[in-house]
């Protein structure tokens, strides 16, 4: 394999490390190899004293990272070998790595920033979407729950829109991004080229932090006009801190203000399409999230990973949209009005007992 073929590009410019995400026609979506190149890099940059930020990005114009290798996991778990559940153990403990990196990491998240690409952008300390950025927490779509720390980034966005972002699983835009707290500047995807020019002639200071923050004030913006988001929020707030799915969606579809209709009729179509387990499963783990710490949010999201895979409904999510592709995933069970909340609260109950204490969920 050459350099220029690796699934992970890395080079050193000015006392920047750089990391490219090399798999463009696969959306750069992450394998094990990946996340171990990624992991190698990042701790022997953060060792080298010379090396004064990181900066991450997606190779190709359509994706920073598309998620995890899904149709790995599918195989993995189908052979009965153990490679799904160790792509997530390492996954997030590069995630949870991220998340306390001791320089400052720069992530250009310009295309699709979804599932695994989230864990890695949230994780990052400055975060540059473009035109171009498609944001979201999709995994309720494949019978999943969100997971790369998105039990502890998405109930700690503004009011409910975590809540809204993970039991949906909708994608936003960059005036949503910016709204909800998801990036920090945008830059279009244009000037990305002159960004790189000023990193590789940018003079360091003993605070590269702030180098980069003045740089980026000078070059994007940290709030754009037109965010859908903000203009739903007072019902997005209203609705999605009712108790369960049930009662979301019945107010959902309750919703009378013309300005608000559309928006709460898509809502409630979008509900339909997904996994009643997993919209449930993901509203009691927000709600925990919210009040746990990200060690514990990480550890959590594997306790049930190791039951989900048995119990939840990603299989049959993979294998109706990945695998046979008839996009008619039977989920178990099939409707919010025959799931039983004891089953979802099965998922968490050894959890409780194993850290000891209780967990809130209000």
């Amino acid at each position: 394999m050459s350099e220029q073929q690796a699934p992970v590009l890395a080079s050193v410019r000015n006392r920047v490390g750089h990391l490219t995400l090399n798999r463009p026609s696969a959306l750069n979506t992450l394998d094990l190899p990946m996340v171990r190149l990624l992991c190698r890099h990042l701790w022997a940059w953060e060792q080298d004293p010379q090396i004064v930020a990181v900066t991450i990005r997606g190779a190709g114009e359509k994706a920073f990272c598309a998620g995890g290798d899904i149709r790995m996991l599918y195989d993995s778990y189908k052979a009965g070998d153990n490679q799904h559940e160790l792509f997530l153990e390492e996954e997030y403990a590069l995630d949870e790595y991220l998340h306390g990196y001791t320089k400052p990491v720069l992530a250009l998240l310009d295309g699709f920033v979804l599932g695994g690409g989230m864990g890695l952008a949230q994780a990052a300390s400055l975060r540059v979407i473009t035109e171009r950025t498609r944001m979201g927490m999709p995994e309720v779509g494949i019978g999943f729950f969100p997971d790369v720390g998105g039990s502890y980034f998405l109930p700690r966005l503004p009011g409910e829109l975590g809540t809204y972002l993970g039991i949906t699983g909708c994608q936003v835009r960059a005036a949503d991004a910016l709204y909800a707290n998801l990036a920090d500047y945008y830059l279009p995807s244009e000037r990305l080229a002159e960004l790189d020019a000023c990193l590789d002639h940018l003079n360091w200071t003993a605070a590269p932090d702030e180098d980069l923050q003045d740089l980026l004030a000078d070059m994007a913006t940290e709030r754009l006009a037109g965010s859908e988001l903000k203009a739903c929020r007072l019902a997005i707030d209203e609705y999605f801190a009712l108790p369960d799915v049930p009662a979301i969606r019945t107010a959902l579809q309750r919703e009378q203000r013309p300005e608000l209709q559309d928006w709460a009729e898509q809502t409630v179509k979008l509900l339909d399409s997904r996994s009643p387990l997993a919209m449930a499963t993901t509203l009691e783990l927000l709600r925990r999230g919210r009040y746990l710490s990200l060690a514990e949010c990480f550890a959590l999201e594997l306790h049930l990973d190791y039951q989900w895979f048995d119990k939840g409904d990603l299989m049959e999510g993979v294998r109706a949209l990945i695998i046979d592709k008839d996009k008619c995933p039977r989920w178990n069970p099939p409707t919010l009005a025959e799931l039983v909340p004891a089953r979802v609260q099965a998922f968490f109950n050894d959890f409780e007992r194993a850290s000891g204490k209780p967990v809130r969920t209000a």
